[in-house]
């Protein structure tokens, strides 16, 4: 069983608008690099990159 502390939420925010959208669950204890994924901008009203808010 994993431990409870590994993982964390983080917020994904638009890197067009800035828009904070999404809220996932990373895995904190084996990744060093920031999450960036693809995602539906409500606001953009297209699929953008969106990148895990510092």
């Amino acid at each position: 069983m994993a431990k409870a502390g590994n993982r964390q939420r983080k917020t994904l925010v638009c890197s067009v608008c800035g828009e904070e959208n999404y809220r996932e669950e990373k895995n904190v204890k084996n990744t060093t690099e920031r999450l960036e994924l693809n995602r539906y901008c409500s606001r953009c009203k297209k699929h953008t990159t969106h990148k895990e808010k510092k």
